[in-house]
Formats: C-alpha cells, structure tokens, sequence
C-alpha cells in the first residue's frame, strides 16, 4: 500500500512537471531541509528544481527500510514519544523565490510560500534525524475569516472540523490538501513516526460551515449589541460578564468546592443581549459574517468568545471564535462560566444535552482514524468539555484502534486527566524551567510523590516565549533541551526552537504588557504569514541529534517513571541542577548535573555512590574524580554534563 502511494506520487509530480514551464532552477530551498544531500552548510539555502526535488525527496524516502511502530494499548506509548510540534503553515513556510517576502497566496511560478502538506513530508526525514518519533500538528482543518486577526487567520478558528485547511495544498502539484495529507501521515508511518492532530470540539469560527444547517448548535445576540471595549465594564455591550467583586468571591469558592448546582448567573442586563436561534431558511451572509431574523423580526448574530475562566478575566472577546453551545435550556440561553466550563447541574441533565451535536462532534476524530490514519489527537481545553462528551469520544476512537492516544492540553498535571482518560498533558515545565528554584521544585517532586501522568518537557509552546528569547539565547535552549531529555517526561521541540527561533507564534502565556507591544498579535505567525529563522547559523540541530543519540542508548532508564528511577541530589549551591536516573543496584545509571545560571560559572562538591572514581562526561571532554567519597567539578554558564555511574 506505502509503495503504490510513493509510486502514484512521484508519477504525478512528474506528469506536472512534464505540463509546466518551470523556470529552471528557481526554487530555493534551505540546507537543512536536504539534510545529508546538502552539500551547503546550515545557514545556506540551495536552489533546486521543486518538481525534482519533491520527487527525488519522496524516491529517497520509499528507499528507506520501514520502521516498526512499537505498540501500546490505549496510547500508553505516549509515555515513550519524543514530539516534533509543527504549525505546518509556518514551519514549512519559506522565502523560495528569495524575493525578502512571502508571496501570497502563491508566488509568481504558482509555488506556495507558506507552508504544505507536501513540504512537511519532505521534512520527515529531518524530524526522524533529531530523535523525534512523533509528530504533534497544530489545528489542520479550514479556517474561518470573520473577525480575523493578521492576514490568513488563527488555525484555532475552525470553519469546517472534517475538511483540511485547503491553503496546506501545493498547487502546481494539484493533488489537494486531504491527499497531500493522508500522504503525510503513510510517509510519517513508513519512517516509524506517529501523527498526533490537535482539535477544537468547543468553539467554531463565527462563520463556521454548522451555522446556516444548525443554528440551534450556537448562540445568538442582537446585531444591534455592540463589542465591549477592553478594560470597559459597560453591561449593555457586549464581552465576558461582569460580576461584582461578592458575586466573584462566591463563585470561585462554590467551584472550587465542586458545588455546581445553582450558581450565580450573569446580570439580566447580559442575559438579555441573547436571543432564540432564528430559523435556517433566514440566516444568510452579508460580507462574510452570518446574519439571521428571529420570528419577531429581531436582527441577530454570532457572539465572539472570550476567556470563560476566572469569570474576572477581562480580555476583550476572541473576534474569530464563538462558543458551540453543548447544552440547550431557555434558563442558559447565554455564553458564562457555568454554560460552557463549569457547567451548572440544572443544566446538565441528561434532556438538555444537544444531542445532534454531540453526535457531529464524536464523529470528528473517527472520521480522521478511517480516512487517514492518524494515531491521536491533542484535544485544545479538552478539560473544558463535558465528561460524557469525553468518555464517549475516547470509547469510539480506541473502538477503531486500540492503541489511539489522547493528550490534554491542559497545564495541571493532576489525577483528574487520568480519570477524563487521557494519556499526557501538556504540564508546566515550560514556566517553571527558566526560574530554577521554581523548576528545582517540580525535579525534586520525580522522586517524591511523583506525576498522575506524563506531562511534555518543553521550554516552550506555541503560546509561550521563545526559548532563545529568554535570558542566555542559546545557551538556555541547550540547557533546557539537555536537561528535558534525562526527565522521566516527554521531550517535545516546538518547531522553529532548534533553529533558535525568537519571534513567538502567539502571545497566550507569560507574557507582560511589554512583550505584547513588542510582538502585536496580528503579526504573529498565528495570525499572519511567517517563516522561522532556516538559515540561523547558530541552530542547535547537531545539539539536539547528540543527545539523542544518548537518549536511544539509555532509553530503558530514561524512560522509566517510577519514581524509584530517580534521585533529586541536593546541593548548597542555588544554581546547581542534580539529579540521577536509573533504579540502584541496576546498570544503566546517569547523573546529570546542570548549570542553570547562565551567566556565570559554578564550583560543586557532591557526594555520589558510585563504583567508579573517575567519571566522563557523555555530552562534552568533561571528567571529575572522586575524593574521598566526594566529587568535585566546575560548569560553565549554561553547561550540562551527563554521566554513567
């Protein structure tokens, strides 16, 4: 089947390339992407035919021997994942033509800029090459456009969950979107690479596919209602409720104490800003946004979403998403905490679900299992979905294949993804590595009680500050990448980080007001075209392949959650980072010692049991001696030393 899949392709590109009138070796393409055929060194690009590149990339893979997929039941092999995250729009998004630009939506020879399925399968190999045996996608399917921030729009609006993003095609290929895909995910497989989807089941683009077949499915206001403005508290417009700082103290303790029944609506003033749904026979378009006419002759529209949690956060609302609405009662015809997270018991009950809905949303993932083989997904504020809703998605789905994996993208690591029946979470890692009392912290928590399952060891996400971005550039995107890989966690490069990418794809989390002047959201690669730093000459790739390496080597001991694999090694010194792996009285043992100052060097003196006296470093020329049962040594700013005991 993988055979007749490379074959039908490479027979296409050619038969393309036979109809064009390519213009010669006009397509650039960086040395990385090359990999071992390059023969310019990172930081170059090359100039290539595209048809021939495409097809001699794809001949080179089908050479490669098929690597077998290890097992594990229920999406327990989440545990042994390495993770590539792409936003395929970016990541494979480059300046072909070298014209400074981006050309869109294609170039003047008809090539896409921004990135394609086609030229993520290319990139495979290159995943495989750092280590990586699965790859996590960013939202894939169709984007909305009515209230858009940038100029292509945030993959978060989702317009049609069951069509791919048709942008993600290759024209001059012209096989579409959904085929370059489901070539993706054979390619991903025949090199021993899962693919991993994220999904939003609980908001649509406000111009979404379902609004006009099923306007009962969302909720309506009055078109007369105008958007509050940021910092505003005016009730009579409209954005998150507004709740006095009583009404506040009182919700928070009633959720926070599980008691769900009856709580505090909004004020009648927001409540009243809401509508019945108006009839599908009037709802039509009018400059790309749904406008419908209830009964009684009231105009009305789709309200946009906003931050539902803590009700006191004032964010002015999310323009390009509106909330689906899971549950139907006359009493909760409007979108607050207790309809759309916390959601109240009266409404809750099992006559009110929106059944036809439910339905739709459950069909989503097993329509992505049977048409392309997909191996999990990332659900996007999945804790936010109802439990029922959950539980039947993940029944369905492993119905299909036994092995399919679920993963939250929620930042507590808590016994409650364990019970939604979740495989790992996205976890806090990536706030706490950059202050190291905090991230000492969680270390020393390993070999205590441990995690209720395994979280993503990161030092960044698409919604955080870069890596490279934080104090010590580069040499805190060694440290932190180091050190994440010997964690009993699941290492995962956010693409563009080991290309020590800076300029962020969203400014969602840990940034101060400073940061969002410096990096306005519409031009963020969330929103708008963006290409990451190809040609950065000090990228870490070679770095990060080393490590792996040693990772493969010791994967039995790494890979080990007990939390009798590992030993939190306590120092006087506040900067130091020490920590063993490995189970006693069992080969395979490491000590790692880190630097987590990066400015200044660091003197240690630490008692090890160990047979050996003398101890070499696997990542660098390092050695250090015990004496007299102590061992002594000196990092540099940043340095992380890895050694077998």
């Amino acid at each position: 089947m993988k055979d007749k899949i490379f074959q039908d392709l490479e027979e296409h590109i050619d038969r393309c390339f036979s109809l064009s009138q390519p213009a010669g070796r006009s397509y650039a393409v960086p040395a990385l992407w090359l990999g071992k055929q390059s023969k310019r060194p990172a930081g170059k690009s090359t100039l290539v035919n595209p048809f021939t590149y495409f097809k001699e990339s794809i001949r080179r893979i089908r050479k490669i021997k098929p690597e077998r997929i290890p097992r594990g039941k229920g999406g327990g092999w989440s545990k042994d994942a390495v993770i590539y995250n792409m936003f395929v729009r970016s990541t494979c998004a480059f300046d072909h033509n070298r014209n400074g630009k981006l050309d869109l939506p294609l170039n003047q020879e008809g090539w896409r800029e921004t990135g394609t399925f086609l030229k993520a399968t290319t990139l495979l190999p290159y995943v495989r090459s750092l280590g990586a045996n699965t790859v996590h996608l960013l939202p894939i399917t169709a984007i909305g456009s009515d209230g858009n921030k940038g100029r292509l729009g945030s993959p978060y609006a989702i317009r049609n969950p069951f069509r791919i993003d048709e942008n993600l095609g290759e024209p001059n290929i012209g096989i579409g979107a959904e085929e370059e895909f489901r070539i993706f995910v054979h390619v991903a497989h025949h090199l021993g690479i899962r693919v991993i989807v994220e999904f939003v089941f609980r908001t649509s683009s406000k111009d979404g596919d379902w609004i006009q077949e099923h306007p009962e499915w969302f909720y309506w206001i009055r078109e007369s209602a105008a958007d509050r403005e940021p910092g505003s508290l005016d009730e009579n417009k409209y954005g998150n409720p507004v709740f006095s700082q009583d009404e506040l103290r009182t919700i928070k303790s009633l959720v926070e104490e599980g008691k769900l029944l009856n709580l505090p609506p909004p004020h009648a003033s927001y409540r009243q800003l809401f509508t019945d749904p108006p009839p599908s026979t009037r709802i039509s378009l009018e400059q790309g946004r749904w406008i419908g006419t209830t009964g009684d002759g009231t105009r009305v529209r789709i309200p946009g979403a906003f931050a539902d949690w803590p009700p006191d956060d004032l964010q002015p609302p999310w323009n390009d998403v509106t909330y689906l609405k899971m549950y139907r009662h006359p009493d909760y015809n409007y979108i607050a905490y207790n309809t759309i997270r916390m959601y109240d018991g009266n409404l809750t009950r099992p006559e009110n679900i929106n059944t036809p809905l439910w339905e739709r949303i459950i069909d989503i993932i097993p329509h992505y299992q049977r048409e392309f083989g997909i191996d999990g997904v990332m659900i996007d504020m999945g804790h936010a979905l109802p439990m029922e809703l959950k539980h039947t998605m993940i029944a369905r789905a492993r119905e299909i294949d036994p092995e399919f994996a679920f993963w939250d993208e929620n930042f507590s690591v808590s016994e409650q993804s364990v019970r939604e029946g979740y495989n790992a979470v996205i976890g806090y890692q990536w706030s706490d590595q950059h202050h190291p009392e905090k991230f000492k912290q969680m270390l020393r928590r390993f070999g205590t009680e441990g995690f209720a399952l395994p979280f993503f060891a990161t030092p960044e996400s698409h919604d955080t500050p870069r890596a490279a971005a934080r104090e010590g550039g580069m040499t805190y995107s060694r440290y932190a990448w180091a050190v994440s890989n010997f964690l009993p966690a699941i290492p995962f490069i956010h693409s563009g980080f080991e290309l020590g990418e800076e300029w962020p794809v969203n400014t969602g989390l840990d940034f101060s007001m400073e940061l969002q002047k410096k990096y306005p959201s519409g031009e963020l690669p969330l929103f708008s075209e963006a290409a990451y730093s190809w040609l950065n000459r000090d990228e870490i790739t070679a770095w990060i392949r080393r490590i792996s390496g040693i990772r493969r080597k010791y994967g039995k001991t790494i890979c080990d959650y007990a939390k009798e694999s590992f030993l939190w090694v306590e120092s006087p010194c506040p900067e130091l980072i020490a920590f063993i792996r490995g189970r006693k009285r069992r080969a395979g043992r490491l000590l790692i010692l880190a630097n987590s100052d990066m400015k200044n060097s660091l003197r240690y003196s630490l008692p090890v049991e160990t047979p050996k006296r003398t101890l070499k470093d696997l990542l660098g020329t390092r050695k250090i001696t015990s004496k007299k049962g102590m061992f002594h040594g000196t990092l540099r700013p940043g340095e992380v030393n890895v050694f077998p005991l």
